[in-house]
């Protein structure tokens, strides 16, 4: 591998690619999606459900988590899933309630893509297009993602060291797409209690590596709803620029992750939480504007 293109951090024992490497870029980089800034002294807050189920699941729980004081409406229309004959998302039709909640709302959304095939699609629909943990080395996808016009929420892979994670990131940056947004969602170890074991320690090691923004995902990375409001304060006093949490109107009825998703009383709560560490820590939380009449 050229040296050029692979700089060293002997001091933290990892490797960064030149394109994510902070030293290439001046200032950090701000991804702007629709007014909404990831990566400046604002923390973000994205929430909705794991997998949109009918329409009236997804417009109800948007409404509730903007008026909880969600930023950015997440959903999955295409779900990656361990079993083939767990529910497997509604794909385009999923995709146009998405595209609904934004119009009620206000929120921007986003939402996973597993293939290249979809992108076309996703990207007609969304506002950033997501690549989950499981396409992390999908590099034609990567790929494609990079010729994508919107920002993409990129997240760690569940066995992939941060080297392995930032060396991924770097295949979207070659293609032209400069707006990535970093996520931590946990890795897998040894340990069984959680669901993954959720990597804090990587937002200080990614934000001093790279220009790119940081967000983390505490409902993948613990797999339990009471354990979601500790981690999202930690991260964001680790420095990360915004927190991703899954909300379901009706967790109990959840087709897809209900036992990690938060009652939207308890999102509520979880904001004004955070709101009081971002202050703690020099930040302050972005107030989202006023929803369309």
């Amino acid at each position: 591998m050229e040296s050029n293109h692979y700089k060293d951090f002997s001091n933290i024992g990892c490797t960064v690619p030149s394109r994510v490497d902070k030293r290439s870029k001046k200032d950090p980089t701000l991804v702007n999606i629709n007014g909404i800034q990831i990566g400046g002294s604002e923390v973000i807050i994205i929430a909705g459900p794991c997998a949109i189920e009918n329409r009236e699941q997804l417009l109800e729980t948007a409404k509730l988590v903007y008026a909880g004081g969600a930023n950015i409406l997440r959903g999955g229309a295409f779900k990656p899933r361990t079993s083939p004959y767990s529910f497997q998302g509604l794909g385009e039709e999923g995709l146009k309630y998405l595209a609904e909640a934004r119009k009620q709302t206000g929120m921007p959304v986003v939402t996973e893509v597993m293939d290249t095939r979809q992108m076309e699609l996703v990207c007609g629909y969304t506002d950033i297009v997501q690549i989950g943990s499981r396409s992390m080395h999908n590099y034609p996808l990567l790929k494609e993602a990079g010729k994508c016009p919107k920002p993409v929420l990129f997240k760690r892979g569940m066995m992939a060291t941060i080297e392995e994670f930032l060396l991924a990131a770097e295949y979207i940056l070659c293609e032209g797409n400069q707006n990535v947004i970093l996520c931590e969602r946990g890795i897998r170890t040894f340990e069984t209690t959680t669901r993954f074991t959720l990597d804090l320690g990587a937002v200080p090691v990614l934000k001093r590596l790279t220009h790119l923004p940081v967000v983390v995902d505490p409902s993948h990375g613990t797999g339990h709803s009471w354990m979601v409001p500790s981690m999202a304060k930690a991260a964001i006093a680790a420095g990360a620029d915004g927190i991703m949490v899954e909300v379901h109107n009706k967790p109990l009825d959840a087709l897809s992750d209900g036992k990690q998703s938060l009652y939207p009383d308890d999102f509520a709560q979880l904001v004004k939480d955070v709101e009081k560490v971002a202050h703690a820590i020099g930040k302050k939380l972005l107030l989202h504007k006023p929803a369309p009449v």
